[in-house]
Parts: C-alpha cells; sequence; structure tokens
C-alpha cells in the first residue's frame, strides 16, 4: 500500500508555534543513494526544518527558563529533538538531526532544496536571511513530498563588491578560500576576543549586509558564542 503524501501545511502549522520553518525539501532520484526510515525502507524525501532569525528564541526560552537543569549540557539540540520528534510522530516521519548519528548531509540537502552556497565563514548563505539562520533537523518520508519553494536568488557573495566580511575578522581568520579555524579560536581566547566577539557575536558575521533585519538578539548571540566551549 503507497505511503500518504506528507501534510506540509500540518506540519507548518505545528511548527510556528515554536517558531520553526519549513526550509526546503529534496525529492530522491531513482539510484540514488537515500537515508534509511525508521521501519528500514528507503526514504523517497525529506523536509529540512530550521529558524529564520531569532524566530526560535522566545519558544526556546520559554522552555529552558521551565527546565530545573536550564535544559542540559545542550539545551538547544535537546528542544529542537524534542519539537521535532513530536511533530514526526504526528506526520508519519523520520526525523534526523545534524548532532545525531547515522549523519546525514544537511548541507547537501540545504543546498539541494534552497539553492544555497557557503559564504566565506563557512555558513550557507541565503539570500534574503543573510547568515542568520540555521537548520534544527529534518523529516524523512516515504513517499514524495510537494515541493517547498525555494528563495531562487543568485548566490549573494558573487554580487558584493566590497566583501566585509573578509575585512573585519580581528584575526584575520576569514579569507576567500578557506576559514581559519586555529586563528579564529585563538582570538576567541585572548582578552581582545573575550571583550569583542564572544560577548556580541562573530564581528565578521555581523559585517555581512545580506539580511541584516534578520541578525540574532543579544541574547541569542551570547548563548551560540558561549556554546563554542573554548
Amino acid at each position: 500500500m503507497r505511503a500518504r503524501r506528507p501534510d506540509l501545511d500540518t506540519i507548518r502549522a505545528a511548527l510556528e508555534p515554536h517558531g520553526l520553518f519549513l526550509r526546503g525539501s529534496v525529492n530522491f532520484s531513482e539510484g540514488e543513494a537515500v537515508p534509511t526510515l525508521s521501519d528500514g525502507s528507503p526514504a523517497a524525501s525529506v523536509v529540512l526544518i530550521g529558524n529564520i532569525g531569532s524566530s526560535l528564541w522566545p519558544a526556546f526560552s520559554r522552555w529552558q527558563g521551565q527546565r530545573p537543569d536550564r535544559g542540559g549540557s545542550d539545551p538547544l539540540d535537546t528542544w529542537s529533538k524534542d519539537v521535532i520528534r513530536a511533530v514526526a510522530d504526528t506526520a508519519n516521519a523520520t526525523p534526523w538531526f545534524p548532532s545525531d548519528p547515522p549523519w546525514q548531509p544537511f548541507q547537501q540537502w540545504a543546498m539541494r532544496a534552497e539553492g544555497l552556497k557557503a559564504s566565506p565563514l563557512g555558513i550557507l548563505i541565503h539570500p534574503v536571511y543573510g547568515l542568520w539562520h540555521g537548520y534544527r533537523g529534518a523529516l524523512g518520508f516515504a513517499d514524495r513530498v510537494d515541493h517547498v519553494p525555494a528563495a531562487g536568488a543568485p548566490h549573494p557573495c558573487e554580487h558584493c563588491p566590497d566583501k566585509p566580511c573578509l575585512a573585519t575578522c580581528p584575526a584575520g581568520a576569514v579569507r576567500p578560500a578557506v576559514f581559519d579555524v586555529p586563528a579564529c579560536r585563538g582570538h576567541l581566547r585572548s582578552p581582545e576576543g573575550q571583550g569583542g566577539c564572544m560577548g556580541s557575536g562573530c564581528l565578521a558575521r555581523a559585517a555581512c549586509p545580506v539580511g541584516a533585519a534578520y541578525r540574532y538578539n543579544s541574547d541569542q548571540l551570547r548563548f551560540h558564542m558561549a556554546a563554542l566551549s573554548l
């Protein structure tokens, strides 16, 4: 018996109170290597779930404030799994997460689903949201899904003449062909880094002019920087 086509409108409605969105979909082709669903069958499609700007922050902050342990060692990951697994149960879907094996190709899925490419910082840049978005999980289905519309705009970095992200990094870690992780981490451990990027977010990321209206709020920026666990 053929699986029922996923009801994306119902999934959108279930995610909305949590500030999460359907971020694109991929229908796999015949003969393509595909992930395995929880029942052992091959997936026919995947739908990406994520945040746009600080959309998830109010719901996550309320949840974290109600937890005696503040959500544990990785509260945003724990919250994301709680929300997305509940949606998966009602949608007859298999949930996958960037932090859990079997490791799924989230970056490749996002590039296929939304037509995105990497910025010099290594983060996939969106033509509207810039660097201020993220993928919190994905749902796999036994049937193909209706297409989730993508932005379909040119790669922003190819049309950015000044490229302020390359000049703003105080550690010189952001270069056209490589992101120097050791240089970045070394700077963040320094007094200058502790008083700069660690307190208010990556300066190179903030310098990008694309999607400035979606920049994470100050609490979320500090949260993500603290999560680096230097």
